[in-house]
């Protein structure tokens, strides 16, 4: 599929990227004299992702712009520091219908509990799946949690109001949390905490799950804007300055299957150790600059597994499917289909 492009995350503190014809060149100023230049061909990259550290030049920033290739820019542990794109695209009518479905209620609501249920049936299945490969007390753990998952899906379509719904993922969220103890095998070099802690992560699984979400919301972000979506308008985290709210939204119905899946596998078979995370002095948890970059080669590869996206009946990359739901959202707003349905492989 064409479509299938590459991020490039440049990690390294001291690397600059520069426009060279229709390529990016990476330089770094430790690497030998004489050594080939590493380019990377423009028509191969749908994002640049930049850390701390690392310089873009402005006739690339231009020429992404010009692309409509976004470049956005991350602390070493993942928060969003900035992000450039080019000029808005989309119809202009897809935003207006964006803006009357937040103004009514009943609209709303509807959207809302379709990404709360995308995100239970995906951690439904996370935990099906893992229940499988487990026996005794860890099994029925997170059966149990599964089933509590399935009882919230039951009550969801109920709720009057996204308050009523939201403490209906609240609920089961509580339990996937508690369930984490049972996600992590014997193998794995770290403990579960005892909560989801973000602001900042305290402990190696809240800061590698952090770090993903990150990269999760770059991927969501580009690919609403992609198809004309204002980012910013969404309909279940509310409309704040700077809070990408639809980016947020559209992210619940991936957050089990490809961010948390990849991190319990990631700590499970110690592609991801104890070793691989770092903490400051105030109590901050991050990953070591060497536990990031094998991160994002697992993150990466992931992209590429093929997912099937149960509504249009076939299978795409993981980095194809954002594109896909996105575009499922726009043809519901703009009142091509009655309903939006929420990603799901089965």
């Amino acid at each position: 599929m064409v479509e299938l492009l590459n991020t490039l995350y440049a990690t390294t503190p001291g690397t600059s990227l520069h426009l060279d014809g229709d390529a990016v060149r990476i330089w770094h100023p430790e690497t030998e004299t004489g050594a080939p230049r590493r380019l990377l061909p423009l028509t191969r990259i749908d994002h640049i992702v930049a850390f701390g550290g690392v310089t873009v030049t402005d006739d690339l920033l231009q020429r992404c712009a010009a692309d409509r290739r976004s470049v956005t820019w991350l602390t070493g542990n993942g928060r969003i520091r900035a992000r450039v794109e080019g000029p808005t695209a989309g119809n202009p009518l897809l935003r207006i219908g964006q803006h009357d479905a937040y103004r009514d209620p009943t609209v709303r609501l509807g959207l809302g509990k379709g990404f709360i249920a995308g995100k239970l049936q995906n951690s439904r299945q996370l935990l099906l799946r893992a229940g499988r490969d487990a026996t005794g007390t860890r099994q029925a753990a997170l059966r149990a949690t599964a089933d509590q998952h399935s009882r919230a899906l039951e009550a969801l379509p109920g709720a009057g109001s996204l308050d009523t719904a939201m403490g209906v993922e609240g609920n089961a969220a509580r339990t996937y949390i508690a369930t984490w103890p049972h996600l992590l095998t014997s193998h794995a070099t770290i403990k579960a905490p005892s909560g989801r802690t973000s602001r900042p992560p305290t402990d190696p699984l809240n800061a590698a799950l952090s770090f993903g979400y990150a990269l999760l919301r770059v991927a969501v972000h580009g690919a609403l804007e992609h198809v004309g979506l204002d980012p910013h308008i969404g309909y279940l985290h509310g409309v704040r300055p700077g809070k990408p709210a639809l980016a947020l939204d559209v992210m619940e119905e991936f957050r089990a299957l490809f961010v948390d899946r990849l991190v319990f596998t990631a700590f499970n078979q110690r592609q991801l150790e104890a070793t691989d995370f770092i903490s400051t002095p105030g109590g901050a948890c991050h990953l070591t600059d060497d536990g990031r970059k094998k991160y994002l080669q697992l993150w990466s590869q992931a992209r590429t597994r093929p997912w099937r996206h149960s509504l249009l009946n076939y299978e795409a990359p993981a980095a194809i499917v954002p594109l896909l739901q996105a575009r499922v959202l726009a043809r519901y707003l703009r009142g091509d289909i009655t309903q939006y349905v929420p990603w799901s492989p089965v």
